[in-house]
């Protein structure tokens, strides 16, 4: 006697989850975490600055848009999100909110960035002994930005901090205390 068996598929919702915020910033109680933020804020703030405001010798947002969206062919919106992006992401490491977020903007403008140094080959231009800058800069950004968006933002991070405290109040709210 042959017996059927039906196999039965499940649900995409039992596999798929949305995203809720606690998800996002869920993130464990480690020092590399923090030390990542440090690193990757350290960097691209100061190389932001130079893009939004003409700090440290930039050129500012007028011509660094004019460069992007000119010399590069990089859509106008695109080009000012970046710039945005590179000036206020950083801001959003140094505290740990929405770190997974900041960290996932800035690798993504990295690795636009590293294809237009393609042609200058990998190193920089320590010594002037070429023109123009290889990609090294931006892979290590780029490694950076992924151990976050991975692992999250780590200690003494705002997102560590937001999802304790809702974590807290499920729980009380669980056991009817006000």
């Amino acid at each position: 006697m042959q017996t059927t068996r039906t196999v039965t598929r499940p649900e995409l919702s039992s596999i798929v989850r949305p995203l809720s915020w606690r998800t996002v910033l869920a993130t464990p109680d480690e020092r590399v975490g923090l030390a990542q933020r440090g690193l990757l804020a350290g960097i691209m703030f100061p190389h932001g600055a130079q893009h939004a405001l003409g700090w440290f010798g930039g050129y500012g947002f007028e011509g660094t848009y004019g460069w992007m969206t000119g010399t590069l062919g990089i859509p106008g919106p695109l080009a000012a999100l970046a710039i945005f992006t590179e000036l206020v992401a950083p801001l959003f490491l140094v505290v740990g909110l929405g770190g997974r977020a900041a960290a996932a903007g800035l690798g993504a403008i990295l690795a636009v960035a590293a294809t237009t140094h393609l042609s200058n080959g990998f190193f920089m231009n320590w010594l002037g002994a070429k023109s123009g800058e290889g990609f090294e800069y931006h892979l290590l950004g780029i490694a950076l930005a992924i151990g976050i968006v991975v692992r999250g933002s780590g200690a003494l991070s705002l997102d560590r901090a937001l999802v304790s405290a809702g974590r807290a109040e499920r729980t009380s709210a669980r056991r009817g205390s006000p």
